[in-house]
């Protein structure tokens, strides 16, 4: 197994439902005013550490990951079901950098520990929302939002269990050699 402790990945969160423009009709309601939906919310995407992993390797080759998009509103003021949120897995350990700035983002540590990097788009709105006493019919909506994007590098920090002290030349290297299966550069 290849070990890899550093990887760049792409988050997209989901966009926003659009709202809609309908109108109530129903037998006997000649105006029944506007009913348009609200639209959903789109999904957000986290990143949750879990001690069953112990690379980044997964991301070597999937580098694009994007949360569910939220659906479109509907008549009688429905509001369109919001994305699914997307939960990425990565080893306990790993450091979370923003890619363009380097700004630490997030340390996840424990297990189960969770971090928002990409928050979902709000949903648009109806035509419900534009009545008013000038205009009682409206034929506006908004169109939902788009979802936050993020470049992040992801990097595992890995403590070590044993350390070697000594003197150069009093056979580190070689010690290594003879107890594991690294190949340390022998002088």
């Amino acid at each position: 197994m290849q070990f890899i402790d550093q990887a760049r990945i792409a988050v997209r969160a989901g966009r926003g439902g659009d709202g809609i423009v309908a109108f109530r009709r129903e037998k006997y309601v000649p105006a029944g005013g506007p009913s348009g939906g609200d639209g959903g919310r789109g999904g957000d995407v986290w990143l949750e550490a879990d001690p069953n992993l112990q690379t980044l390797l997964d991301f070597k080759y999937k580098r694009l990951f994007e949360a569910q998009e939220g659906r479109r509103g509907g008549p009688n003021k429905s509001t369109g079901a919001s994305g699914d949120h997307l939960t990425i897995k990565v080893p306990c350990g790993t450091e979370v950098r923003d890619l363009r700035t380097g700004i630490l983002l997030g340390d996840l540590t424990d297990r189960g520990q969770r971090l928002l990097v990409a928050a979902g788009g709000r949903g648009g709105l109806g035509n419900a929302h534009y009545l008013s006493n000038r205009n009682r019919a409206p034929e506006k909506c908004t169109e939902g939002r788009d979802g936050e994007e993020w470049n992040l590098q992801l990097e595992l920090k890995l403590l070590a269990e044993v350390g070697i002290i000594g003197l150069p030349n009093a056979g580190k290297s070689t010690l290594i050699s003879v107890l594991s299966a690294a190949r340390p550069k022998i002088a």
